[in-house]
């Protein structure tokens, strides 16, 4: 009689293995320990490893050195890899935005953009820490770095992901050579950065020129001068100045009115135009006119389409990479002299005090009689009336004190309800024929500045409150009181600085403009800016009118810069149609996702624009330094920190004085802003002057390091 076959049992791996971690806790076991739980009759080997795969793959459990161990998944959280450096990184939680600290071996070669599992813990500083559990989405792939020659051999560095060079693959076959800054593609990916594997993509030029090295970082964070062609002939076809005669029968005439312009002697994309009325009752007629952009740009348009991804106009060192082309942002809708435009006027009744009475919003037709320049306005209102500059002005001339007059009251009212005047210094850097900076001066606002501002802050808060009165879906521009988390760090610092505050609670702009106020002029005057300023929330866009704490206003909204910022396009877009017979109801059916998508895009692109010109700035202040090396220089400490202290000089070049150059002895850093030399007594406080030699200066990255001369 032949033997029946016996039928091969069917292992639940999945089950014996969960049921081994959950039973081992906390503790790790080994993948031998695995094996050896899950061996018995019918064991095939093939399948175990599958089923760890899988169990790895869904989240369910974690692999470390030591082991696998059971995923808590109510003690991991989704992330977003924000930003990275050589040694750490950032993610931000997907669901609260807090930010998390993330250590480099922790971070297992995560790249920016991916979407990651991490397990958070309390950390050292201020943030708390994490380490990266998964990748669950893998987002990005491109990088930059600089070309090093590494034994005879090419390699890449990094200029965030990895401290470590990197081998790459040259598929389109690039003359590469020592110093060039390039733009690297992960092929492969490894466990750690160093580890993962690349090809290079395209080849900027050299690395110890700025203007290379800020295309670089235009395009890792896909920021391009050049637009699609279907944009630029949209442009060209809607940019027909006859058009604007044609229109001009419909809409409110001002051509007759003495409007001029008054920006910085370069400035080609002018979308703002201002005029001043004093009325015999003694209040005023304050005209802000600004390029109807919105008539140009119409909803979905390929126009429009790019204006929302790119969101804003970015500046740096001498150039502008702009939100709409040429034809529209330095013709059509730039409102040059002598040149009729067709504009949205915000004409502001106020009384004099300078308090708002009555508004109007209205397309309208204007001719600018001049464009003005800060520099030559701040002339006239200081009383150098030299011949050529009154006959350039002679069409507004009478209208200059009447404006100085209305912006005095404006700024009295501002200070009145308690807005901190804080001080935040800004570099101008002067770049030569060959596109090298050759200098950086620190850049000093005049009257004409603060009064331009101070008439945009007047219509910004006029359309602000257009929006609400009339119930439209909006765009506002919000900034929300301090957290608790930055209260904490700045009653920390006050204390630790000797300043007495009493904020009762939250505090209030009042109180804050308060201690400002106090210790103006002293030597611990930047201290107390930045403690504040680092106090502060972040401006953003929103659909909510939550106010604005840094301008104490209830009511507030980006109007005035439709050529270079897409919330104020969407505000106009907005108003526009409602001016024209379309009810609320029917704008809140038509634009409440619009703006929605506007006030997030907004947020995002402006974050975005400001790490650019920022990290961009770096790069050419870095270059300017580069031909000072051994020079020495007068500085304050900005910052410090346990691995050294930020010195900024007069010019706002910032450099780091490492803790290694510093003498010898152990280090203690307070956590806030002083750093104390335990072997002799001698600290180092933020605000403290300090004579500071360059060391060294490094163009890629944008770092300058000094040592105490």
């Amino acid at each position: 009689m032949a033997k029946k076959k016996e039928k091969k049992t069917k292992i639940d791996y999945r089950r014996l293995i969960l049921a081994k971690l959950k039973k081992s806790g906390k503790k790790p076991v080994s993948f031998k320990a695995l094996l050896k739980n899950c061996r018995m009759r019918g064991f095939d080997f093939d399948d175990f490893v599958k089923a760890v795969d899988k169990l790895k793959a869904k989240g369910e459990i974690i692999e470390s050195r030591m082991g696998f161990t059971l995923i808590d998944k109510k003690s991991l959280v989704k992330c977003a890899v924000s930003r990275l450096n050589k040694t750490y990184g950032f993610v931000r939680n997907t669901e609260t935005d807090q930010e998390i600290f993330i250590t480099g071996k922790f971070l297992k070669g995560a790249m920016p953009g991916d979407i990651v599992l991490v397990r958070v813990f309390e950390g050292k500083g201020e943030s708390p820490e994490g380490e990266v559990q998964k990748i669950l989405e893998e987002n990005f792939s491109r990088f930059t770095g600089e070309v090093v020659d590494e034994f005879g051999t090419l390699k890449i560095v990094p200029d965030t992901l990895s401290r470590y060079a990197m081998d790459f693959e040259n598929p389109n076959g690039l003359e590469l050579h020592e110093h060039d800054k390039v733009m690297a593609e992960i092929t492969a990916r490894g466990h750690r950065h160093s580890e993962h594997k690349c090809a290079v993509v395209s080849s900027f030029g050299s690395s110890l020129k700025a203007s290379v090295c800020a295309l670089s970082v235009l395009e890792l964070n896909g920021i391009t001068p050049v637009f699609p062609p279907e944009v630029i002939y949209e442009a060209k076809t809607v940019a027909d100045f006859r058009r604007i005669s044609e229109e001009s029968a419909n809409r409110l005439d001002l051509r007759d009115i003495p409007i001029f312009t008054i920006d910085g002697a370069d400035t080609k994309d002018i979308d703002d135009a201002v005029s001043v009325k004093k009325l015999s009752d003694g209040s005023y007629e304050l005209g802000v006119h600004i390029a109807d952009v919105s008539h140009y740009v119409l909803p979905k348009s390929a126009l429009d389409n790019e204006a929302f991804k790119r969101g804003t106009s970015v500046y740096y060192a001498n150039r502008v990479i702009p939100m709409l082309p040429q034809e529209l942002s330095n013709g059509i809708c730039s409102l040059n002299p002598q040149e009729d435009r067709l504009a949205f006027s915000c004409i502001a009744h106020l009384d004099d005090s300078g308090n708002i009475k009555d508004y109007k919003f209205a397309k309208s037709v204007i001719r600018s009689r001049v464009k003005g320049v800060y520099s030559e306005i701040n002339e006239l209102l200081e009383g150098y009336n030299s011949r050529s500059l009154c006959e350039k002005y002679a069409e507004v001339l009478d209208t200059l004190p009447i404006m100085r007059e209305l912006a005095d009251k404006l700024n009295r009212k501002k200070l009145n309800r308690g807005a901190p005047q804080l001080e935040t210094p800004e570099g101008k850097l002067i770049i030569d024929e060959n596109d090298i900076c050759v200098g950086v001066e620190a850049r000093k606002r005049g009257i004409s500045e603060e009064m331009i501002e101070d008439f945009m802050l007047t219509a910004n808060e006029c359309a602000a409150r257009f929006g609400l009165e009339n119930q439209l879906p909006f765009v506002y521009r919000v900034h929300e009181p301090p957290s608790e988390e930055k209260l904490e760090g700045l009653k920390e610092g006050l204390t630790k600085l000797g300043i007495t505050f009493n904020f009762n609670g939250r505090p209030t702009p009042a109180d804050m403009s308060s201690i400002l106020e106090k210790v103006k002029g002293s030597d611990i005057s930047m201290i107390i800016n930045n403690l504040i300023l680092r106090s502060m929330s972040k401006a953003k866009y929103s659909t909510e009118p939550v106010g604005h704490f840094g301008l104490v206003l209830d009511d507030y909204a980006h109007f005035t810069s439709p050529i270079r910022r897409y919330p104020d396009l969407a505000i106009h877009r907005i108003m526009s149609d409602f001016l024209s017979g379309t009810s609320k109801q029917q704008c809140a059916k038509k634009y409440s996702k619009f703006s929605y998508a506007s006030a997030d895009q907004s947020t995002q692109t402006e974050l975005t624009a400001m790490n650019v010109e920022r990290s961009c700035e770096d790069c050419y202040k870095a270059e300017y330094m580069k031909a000072h090396i051994g020079e020495e220089f007068d500085a304050i400490i900005v910052s410090a920190a346990d691995f050294g202290l930020f010195a900024a000089l007069p010019d706002t070049c910032e450099g780091l004085v490492s803790v290694h150059a510093l003498p010898e002895g152990e280090y203690y850093y307070d956590g806030t802003m002083s750093l104390k030399n335990l072997n002799t007594g001698e600290s180092w406080r933020v605000g403290d002057k300090i004579r500071v030699k360059v060391e060294n200066a490094d163009v890629n990255s944008g770092k300058i390091d000094f040592v105490p001369a």
